[in-house]
């Protein structure tokens, strides 16, 4: 019998996630969950009935159209062109993805050779190392430092090599609510132009960029083709679950990215298409209202941290905050998290996973705050009650 490790060498150390591991202590322990970032309550529920009706109404129980639904394709495009001013032709430069993980993993697989470097920014979200893996890509990092995780232009520029092909962008940023400027965006697209690089940005937390605006990188000169952006509705319309993604680009690099998507999952989520195309179309209070609600827990739960103690890093996006808790006398992130359940009570997700250098996240901590309010004055309460 064959002993060659089952698992390809592409996929070495991409095991069980630190969300599942994080999630099966809250289950066991009964803690708050603020390590995985999901609403502990539903969306507008005129969207879930939306999808409701289109299943009763037979409409997406069967395979749907590969590139995804005509109606949803035409809402992601006027999404694009009422928040941003983009046009994007609906039949042939938007694109329907089983969430934006999918994209994201059927754009390295569609847009890698073997041996080609994928710049990313670390901490980064895990699934992008593990999609680089899988496409045969290099992954090299880029590090966000704190406390303010603005990249360095110079270091980016360095890191540029002849087998770079891609830059792997993020922002608002997870896990450490960093927000690209104007300014920083444009010095990114003028590298990209003068090296002939591609770049995808995942932009699913757009509509949660609290200090200053999201400018998408499409947008820029120079980067309409070569840009693949990618987006979704689970963190703006709070139905995770659902996933529902999307790709929005030139003709040529959908067309690339629908390849590799087809061989994936083909289609996926046919009644929530219709849903979702819904969702797209609700009036700007709904966004407006959205944010300011998640602001609102933003300030509660990173007052709370700092009361508790925390060196508390105020994200400019996202739902997620990060913390330092070396000030607590703690030296290492992961085992305080694994401890914390017990200690406190509460569920938080260590930053050092998502590094690959990771001394540099060494006692990081990420808290969620895309929960009701009174979970969040719960857990804040725990957190500062001495450990046991």
């Amino acid at each position: 019998m064959s002993r060659r490790p089952l698992l390809n060498r592409r996929l070495d150390g991409h095991g069980t996630t630190i969300f599942a591991e994080m999630s099966a202590l809250a289950l066991t322990t009964g803690a708050i969950n603020l390590g995985q970032g999901f609403p502990d309550t539903d969306g507008p529920e005129e969207i879930r009935e939306a999808a409701v009706r289109a299943l009763r109404d037979g409409k997406g129980n069967q395979y749907p159209p590969g590139p995804g639904i005509p109606e949803l394709r035409t809402a992601v495009a006027g999404h694009q062109q009422r928040f941003y001013g983009l046009a994007f032709d609906p039949d042939t430069e938007v694109l329907v993805t089983a969430g934006a993980t999918e994209a994201v993993a059927a754009s390295m697989l569609a847009l890698l050779e073997p041996g080609d470097e994928v710049i990313a920014f670390e901490p980064f979200y895990d699934s992008y190392a593990a999609c680089i893996a899988m496409a045969g890509g290099v992954r090299v990092p880029l590090t966000l430092r704190a406390p303010d995780f603005r990249p360095d232009l110079d270091a980016l520029r360095d890191a540029i090599t002849p087998r770079t092909r891609l830059l792997l962008l993020n922002s608002p940023h997870n896990p450490t609510g960093m927000v690209l400027t104007r300014e920083e965006l444009s010095a990114i697209a003028r590298l990209a132009v003068e090296h002939d690089l591609l770049v995808v940005t995942d932009e699913v937390y757009e509509h949660l960029a609290f200090d200053g605006d999201h400018v998408p990188l499409i947008s820029l000169p120079g980067m309409r083709d070569r840009t693949v952006s990618i987006s979704s509705a689970g963190k703006t319309f709070s139905y995770t679950g659902w996933k529902i993604g999307w790709v929005t680009g030139s003709a040529a690099l959908v067309t690339a990215v629908r390849t590799a998507k087809q061989y994936l999952t083909f289609v996926s989520g046919g009644p929530l298409q219709y849903a979702v195309a819904e969702a797209l179309a609700l009036p700007d209070a709904f966004f407006t209202g959205f944010r300011e609600d998640l602001r609102a827990k933003r300030d509660l739960l990173t007052d709370g941290l700092a009361a508790a103690g925390f060196e508390v890093y105020r994200p400019q996006g996202t739902y997620f905050v990060t913390t330092d808790v070396a000030p607590l006398g703690e030296k290492d992130g992961i085992a305080f998290c694994r401890a914390l359940p017990e200690r406190a009570g509460v569920v938080a997700v260590p930053n050092a996973v998502f590094y690959d250098d990771q001394e540099a996240g060494r006692t990081q901590v990420r808290f969620a705050f895309c929960k009701r309010t009174a979970v969040l004055e719960e857990a804040v309460s725990r957190l500062k009650r001495p450990a046991p």
